[in-house]
């Protein structure tokens, strides 16, 4: 009590010793001296602590620019996707025998770079048993192709990393964000780490065979499916953060319908990851007939290979069998969950997502169908393997327009 008075008293002291100064133009640096005396003691006797420095939270403006953002890394991705395929398609992806992640960026520039790259290439399965005769200008066409898939895979993984960095560091991100960006940038070093763990499997020398020389199917669809991930990740995440969701009364045939679509969604990345064992095993070059395979419904050599589960990852006939009742399937449900949604009253994004993915789905059957039946010329098959991921995009848009309200 004592000090508590003994300090009162000097602050009023201080103070009205302050105020005897206020007319006195000699004494401005005494003034000010005591001015902030007396505000720091009033401070300290109401035990106050200086604010905060001000920090960016997110906000229905950041949400905004973080949605569109990752719309934009996603699209980023299913130009890799594409790439990746038109790559497949015209046998490029072996053509780079070396992998570097900063010194590759740079292509060969004269002569003689081209044909150390050349012999380099020369010493591996692909030249000797299918491209023995192939010429240096052939070489420099697919060696472009892959170099450009790769270099657009570091594009990607440049416009996940540092708007991350950036956006963390502006306080853009909630807890829960900062765990999903993290996630999709760690998603982007797996993935460009698989694409070389399957390149390399396509240059191991094998005496005991005399088949062209081709990637792992199982590692070519552990990639595309990884991508596909990543790409679904992304788009969602996006999605959610620019489309608030609809305030839909929660009906039992709404809950069907979104059970539905969810199911629906599923089936169709299972359909386009069939599609890289398609590509891995070049399946779509055997039984180029429709509806049937051949002359029969189900093909004899269905089962040719013993374990009879070996046959659905490396039987080429099993392969396709399989992938066409996948996309049947697909088509068939698509179709129900677009009947089923004409029974109910849905927003209008909603409706107009669930009757483009229908389209879409007819669309990518008839050019599957083209392009089994033309012996996959590669401008259709590049289309139909874009048209795959164009529809899973409609079915996330749908699951985005028919997910429930947050609490």
């Amino acid at each position: 009590m004592l000090l508590s008075s003994v300090r009162t008293a000097i602050f009023c002291g201080c103070r009205n010793a302050g105020k005897g100064f206020q007319n006195n133009s000699r004494s401005p640096q005494l003034r000010q001296w005591l001015v902030k005396r007396g505000q720091s003691t009033i401070t300290v006797e109401a035990g106050a602590s200086p604010a905060p420095a001000a920090v960016t939270v997110p906000s229905a403006a950041t949400n905004r620019i973080l949605g569109r953002w990752l719309v934009g890394c996603s699209g980023l991705v299913v130009g890799a996707v594409v790439l990746g395929g038109v790559t497949r398609l015209t046998e490029s992806g072996l053509s780079m025998v070396d992998w570097h992640l900063v010194r590759e960026m740079k292509p060969p520039q004269t002569q003689a770079e081209w044909e150390a790259e050349f012999s380099k290439y020369q010493q591996f399965p692909e030249f000797k048993i299918m491209n023995h005769d192939m010429t240096l200008s052939e070489f420099k066409f697919i060696f472009f192709m892959e170099w450009g898939h790769r270099m657009w895979g570091r594009l990607v993984g440049l416009a996940y990393v540092l708007p991350t960095i950036y956006f963390w560091r502006k306080g853009y991100f909630n807890r829960s964000m900062k765990g999903k960006v993290l996630g999709l940038c760690g998603f982007v070093f797996f993935q460009g780490l698989l694409g070389w763990y399957m390149v390399k499997s396509g240059l191991e020398e094998k005496p005991e065979s005399y088949d062209i020389p081709r990637v792992s199917q199982y590692r070519l669809s552990a990639h595309l499916g990884s991508a596909l991930l990543l790409y679904c990740a992304s788009l969602w995440t996006g999605l959610t953060l620019l489309r608030p969701a609809h305030k839909l009364a929660e009906t039992k045939n709404l809950l069907q319908l979104r059970r539905f679509a969810k199911g629906t969604g599923g089936l169709v990345f299972l359909t386009a990851l069939s599609g890289a064992f398609v590509a891995g095993l070049d399946a779509g070059l055997v039984y180029n007939s429709f509806p049937k395979m051949g002359e029969r419904w189900v093909p004899d050599d269905l089962l040719a290979f013993s374990p009879a589960l070996k046959n659905f990852f490396e039987n080429p006939t099993t392969v396709q069998f399989d992938h066409r009742i996948l996309a049947i399937s697909s088509l068939t449900a698509i179709t129900g969950l677009f009947l089923f949604s004409r029974r109910m009253v849905l927003p209008r994004r909603a409706r107009m997502a669930i009757n483009l993915l229908t389209t879409m789905a007819y669309a990518q059957v008839a050019l599957g169908i083209s392009t089994l039946l033309l012996y996959v010329p590669t401008p259709l098959a590049a289309t139909h393997q874009s048209g795959s991921v164009a529809l899973l995009s409609l079915a996330i848009w749908v699951l985005a327009e028919l997910r429930k309200m947050p609490k």
